[in-house]
């Protein structure tokens, strides 16, 4: 692929994740908003369940990418 494509393909994909990642914010807060109508427990219990899936995502994307290494990292510790 010539670098006028990877350049080309490269603001494609930021312009693509820009827009996609733009629409959190109002979902949080049409969430937070729908939540103090309702009872305490269950604004709580849906926010932290949305911030648990954001947070936990990345990290088992890496742990499944890497897998190899992290394997390789912990059988070397078990020699030692």
């Amino acid at each position: 692929m010539r670098l006028i494509g990877k350049v080309i393909l490269l603001l494609a994909i930021l312009i693509i994740a820009d827009v996609s990642f733009g629409q959190g914010c109002s979902q949080c807060k049409l969430l937070a908003e729908q939540g103090s109508e309702l009872d305490e427990a269950s604004f709580g219990t849906n926010i932290n369940f949305g911030i648990l899936y954001l947070m936990a995502v990345p990290y088992l994307l890496i742990m499944f990418i890497f897998r190899r290494k992290i394997f390789l990292f912990f059988k070397g510790l078990a020699k030692k």
